[in-house]
């Protein structure tokens, strides 16, 4: 900021009265006020000492002291000050040696000009306002200098601390997925190999896996790449794969976990790691339990028999006559023991199925004849229920597969429409083809499934909506996909909330005409 004319500090030194009177009064005319005086250089010299001045102007003869000699000492005490030399022209020379010596910044001759006189006061006040604004940065710049220095050598504390942080997390991390029993992967969007841990290099036979991409070595039955599984918004956990060891040359069933790995900064998607576990041990457990409960309910069969049929004795009066309490008590109890044994036959059919033991006979029949017969079957409950059912098909083609089991299907389907639909509502079959496959749709109008319910619906002891609590096994949808999928077809429901919903499945309308093991198709899901 610009100093006003009266705050800058002016110092005149001359040994003549009538100099310092002519330049204090010149200085005062031109609004130049705080000037001070001094006709010894030595009380010039204490003043100058002791206080900030702006411009000096000195004589150059002087007694004690001559004028170079005193800005000498004055450029010595206040570096910034303009000095200004009065001088005769004999003494020129001497004025401008002391221009390079001490650093005059002018030297004017007697007698002056009062105008060039004021214009190299004006000047000098102006350099030294420069100088000390200068000054003024160069203290700034020390201090900020100072303090970067400072926040260096925090910033050096910090970031050592922080990459010796690092390091050890590194450390640890790199020893659980080095040391890790489960394999560990990252791959990028194509599905190519970026890195892989010990565990996973053994599990597939193969050390250089860098650029291999994982569907090559992890595959299912229906050929379909595994990191077109991926979502690139969230987890996904992909079961049904098996990991083809290139050593022993066996293919292991794994569990993939797989998630995004997000760019920090540009939010964008990189790449995916991926968990992968051998559930060998695992299935082979299921398995166990499996046949375990397979054993036991197949031993249940028989007791639940013997008891159905002594309680019919007794219903039908082969042992004696019964009072109508008696009769109501042993009808329950027998309705009691049927239900119990038709969870066990559930039970069992879904051991058949998962183990393989059970075998399609299948043979070439009209579809929508069968699925009439279905409906007449069902027909009475609906009826009970208030309830209309119809087909729509529009041909009678054939198709070749295990009509029993098929008809099951149709039959749950059935069963569940007329349970979830309100009374006087309407059940529709649907019965078409397209593109070498028959397509079956059973549609009601009942209240729907909630879409988190949906996909566990096809699940074992699935019991439907989680808003509507079911008294069924939860076993039919699950035996359905099963015979579905044994046939080579797909199963699947939509649905909306209060309007209904739609139970579908496909089936190759081409198959060979032979008896179909199970065996193969549900050690190739894994399940």
């Amino acid at each position: 900021m610009q100093k006003r004319l009266n705050e800058w500090n002016i110092v005149i030194v001359d040994d003549e009265q009538m100099v310092i009177s002519s330049l204090k009064s010149l200085l005062k005319l031109e609004g130049y006020t705080n000037v001070n005086a001094f006709n010894s250089p030595i009380e010039a010299f204490e003043y100058i000492k002791t206080s900030d001045v702006d411009l000096i102007i000195s004589d150059f003869f002087m007694p004690e002291l001559n004028g170079i000699e005193l800005l000498g000492k004055a450029r010595e005490s206040n570096p910034g000050t303009t000095l200004i030399l009065l001088t005769g022209y004999a003494d020129k020379e001497s004025a401008i040696r002391a221009i390079n010596e001490i650093g005059l910044y002018r030297y004017i001759e007697k007698p002056w000009d009062n105008d060039d006189l004021m214009l190299c006061v004006r000047n000098g006040l102006e350099r030294s306002h420069l100088i000390e604004n200068l000054e003024q940065k160069i203290k700034e710049l020390e201090d900020a200098k100072y303090k970067l220095k400072s926040y260096n050598k925090e910033l050096e504390i910090a970031v050592k601390k922080r990459t010796e942080d690092l390091k050890e997390a590194n450390r640890k991390l790199s020893a659980v997925i080095n040391h890790s029993a489960d394999g560990i992967i990252t791959i990028s969007k194509e599905g190519k190999i970026i890195q892989a841990n010990p565990a996973f290099r053994k599990l597939c036979g193969l050390e250089a896996l860098s650029g291999r991409n994982i569907s090559d070595i992890c595959e299912n039955n229906l050929n379909e790449p595994i990191h077109s599984r991926i979502n690139s918004e969230k987890d996904v956990l992909i079961s049904g794969y098996k990991l083809n060891n290139q050593v022993s040359k066996k293919a292991i069933p794994v569990e993939i976990s797989f998630a995004p790995i997000i760019g920090a900064e540009i939010q964008e998607l990189t790449s995916f790691v991926g968990v992968i576990r051998d559930v060998t041990l695992h299935q082979e457990m299921d398995r166990l339990r499996d046949d375990f409960i397979a054993t036991l309910t197949h031993d249940l069969r028989t007791p639940l028999l013997a008891a159905i049929q002594t309680l019919q004795f007794f219903l039908d009066g082969t042992v004696g006559g019964l009072t109508d309490k008696q009769f109501l008590l042993l009808e329950t109890m027998k309705n009691s023991n049927e239900d119990l044994l038709g969870l066990v036959n559930a039970l069992l059919e879904v051991y058949k199925y998962e183990s393989g033991q059970l075998i399609l006979y299948k043979e070439s029949f009209v579809l929508s004849k069968m699925i009439q017969g279905c409906i007449e079957e069902i027909r009475p409950l609906a009826e009970r229920n208030g309830l209309n059912i119809k087909l729509i098909s529009n041909n009678n083609e054939k198709i070749h597969a295990d009509k029993h089991e098929i008809k099951r299907v149709i039959i749950n389907f059935l069963g569940n429409a007329i349970k979830h639909t309100n009374r006087e509502g309407d059940v529709t079959v649907y019965s078409d083809f397209k593109e070498k496959s028959a397509v079956v749709c059973v549609e009601d109008k009942g209240v729907g499934i909630p879409p988190e319910d949906i996909s566990k619906l096809f699940n074992r002891f699935s019991q439907g909506t989680g808003k509507k609590r079911s008294t069924s096994t939860g076993l039919g949808l699950y035996l359905s996909r099963q015979i579905v999928e044994a046939h080579g077809g797909k199963i699947w429901v939509e649905s909306e909330i209060s309007k209904g919903s739609k139970f579908m499945f496909t089936l190759p309308q081409e198959v060979e005409q032979e008896k179909l093991s199970l065996n193969n198709v549900n050690k190739e899901r894994g399940e």
